[in-house]
């Protein structure tokens, strides 16, 4: 499918949800279930499902370009994003059993696989560092931990879940002893699994999960035990990439949105877009948009081709996170008051755009990811 026809039929669906619809969701801060919906009945959100298990089998960077549509169009593709991604994991390292099982469920939307259990109170974005711990007993393993700042757990039928199988200092290497888990959650929920919700910044459905001996069934345990660290790790460069999108569509809405406002807007008797004060930030927030564009592309390119992508994906996310942030900023500035004005959604997407800045890793890991691996400097911590 070309990249224009995905764009087009993005298009039409989020011109069902309009402004005033993801606004009212802000005010409320409920979840989409109408648009997610729609989303998972034009099978969309299984672009990276192979077509054997009922997906469209796209690659990547068409999977990319349907989250940069969603935003571009004024939505928010977080509360559906994470079914593109999170089901990575077992695509590539769950058994055949695992994948003719959970795989057309999750493309048909009759399961739903939006969370993705991995950071904790004490750990943060140092993943290795995590305390959750799976201990096996005959054929399961009983989970006892923390996890914070988990998105979508109410709007789940599963979670994928990294928890350490062995202590870690029994292990050569932090990175060892680490394991992937899917959970079903509507087992897990009131048997071992406590869900409790967090009100943040934006409208991004996000819990606090305590575990307590939640009892999880051996056979689903994905790939290997102890090497879950590895295959959440390949996953994130597919996160990275898919998000980095997410941030080109905002950065896109708020130029447009700013460009067509400094042409409307009239004061002194001229339009505000006549002043270069005005013009040039705008024009510089479009350059940036379109220069972290090419790199998501690039990244995108590479993990499509199976060839190294790390440092693209996490170059990607950092450019197109800081482009959207700038574009976000010149909107205010071009909106004056009316930025501030939730009528005008200029300041929800401004919310949500500087999420990115954090999560999912710290532009400032990103830098630090950049100076070691790739340009060969000390590790800085």
């Amino acid at each position: 499918m070309s990249h224009e026809r995905l764009r087009e039929e993005v298009r039409r669906i989020c011109a069902r949800f309009p402004d005033a619809y993801w606004r009212e969701l802000d005010a409320k801060r409920e979840y989409p279930e109408e648009f997610v919906r729609a989303m998972t009945e034009s099978r969309l959100l299984a672009a990276l499902i192979p077509e054997e298990y009922g997906g469209l089998g796209l690659g990547l960077r068409e999977a990319s370009v349907i989250l940069e549509e969603v935003n571009r169009s004024g939505g928010n593709a977080q509360p559906a994003h994470a079914q593109m991604y999170v089901m990575g994991t077992l695509l590539r390292h769950g058994s055949e059993e695992q994948k003719r099982r959970y795989l057309p469920k999750i493309a048909s939307g009759e399961l739903r696989l939006q969370a993705f259990g991995v950071t904790e109170p004490e750990a943060g974005t140092d993943t290795t560092s995590i305390k959750t711990f799976a201990r096996k007993e005959g054929d399961r393993y009983l989970i006892s931990g923390r996890k914070i700042y988990i998105s979508r757990v109410q709007h789940s039928d599963m979670m994928l879940l990294l928890a350490r199988t062995t202590p870690r200092e029994e292990v050569k290497r932090k990175s060892e002893g680490l394991s992937v888990f899917l959970v079903d959650l509507r087992e897990a929920v009131g048997s071992g699994l406590t869900v409790k919700p967090r009100r943040v910044m934006l409208n991004n459905e996000t819990n606090e999960l305590v575990f307590e001996d939640l009892a999880v069934p051996a056979e689903n345990l994905v790939g290997e035990e102890g090497r879950g660290f590895r295959y959440i790790l390949d996953g994130m460069n597919a996160e990275r990439i898919l998000i980095a999108a997410e941030c080109v569509g905002n950065g896109r809405w708020f130029v447009e949105r700013s460009a067509a406002r400094a042409r409307e807007r009239v004061v002194f008797g001229r339009p505000i877009g006549k002043n270069q004060g005005v013009q040039f930030p705008i024009a510089k927030a479009h350059i940036s948009v379109e220069a972290a564009d090419l790199m998501r592309s690039r990244a995108a390119e590479l993990f499509d081709g199976g060839e190294p992508c790390g440092a693209e994906a996490n170059m990607a996310l950092l450019l197109a996170a800081e482009a959207a942030w700038e574009a976000a900023n010149v909107a205010v500035q071009t909106y004056g008051g009316y930025g501030f004005d939730a009528e005008y959604d200029v300041e929800r997407k401004f919310r949500e755009t500087r999420l990115f800045q954090v999560a999912p890793i710290s532009t400032n890991l990103i830098l630090s990811h950049v100076a070691e691996h790739v340009l060969g400097l000390p590790r800085s911590f």
